[in-house]
């Protein structure tokens, strides 16, 4: 086998994968701690470099410290938010349905008052008519 005759055996292999992803799991956890400090605003900025700093300091130790000390405001932050986005994406979908779609009758209304300045044929008040009433 190529790895047995590498002299770099399995566990040498599965180590350095286990190295690896704890890695990627720490800077994960890293970049949703500093994510999270940044959105805050119930912290002053002279709290958030301390939190920075202990973090920088000492890695291991500040992220889990402020994952249990902050870890259920954590998510009631990102819940409130995830909310927030959401309300603001229904009112928008709300104004812009409400303004590009009027009712049928202001449509049928619409084209009536073109027929009869003369600006469309009667042909064409059909097309629009059933146009409406389709769909």
């Amino acid at each position: 086998m190529l790895l047995a005759d590498s002299g770099y055996p399995l566990m040498g292999v599965m180590w350095t994968m286990f190295v690896f992803f704890a890695w990627m799991l720490f800077i994960w956890l890293l970049i949703t701690v500093y994510t999270d400090l940044f959105r805050r605003d119930d912290i002053s900025g002279w709290g958030k470099a301390g939190w920075i700093v202990f973090t920088l300091v000492l890695p291991y130790v500040g992220v889990l410290v402020y994952l249990i000390a902050e870890g259920r405001k954590m998510a009631e932050r990102n819940v409130a938010q995830a909310e927030a986005r959401q309300r603001g994406m229904d009112d928008y979908i709300r104004t812009v349905s409400s303004s590009s779609h009027s009712s049928g009758a202001e449509e049928i209304a619409k084209a009536q008052d073109l027929l009869d300045h003369g600006a469309i044929t009667a042909e064409e008040f059909e097309v629009m008519k059933r146009r409406v009433l389709v769909g």
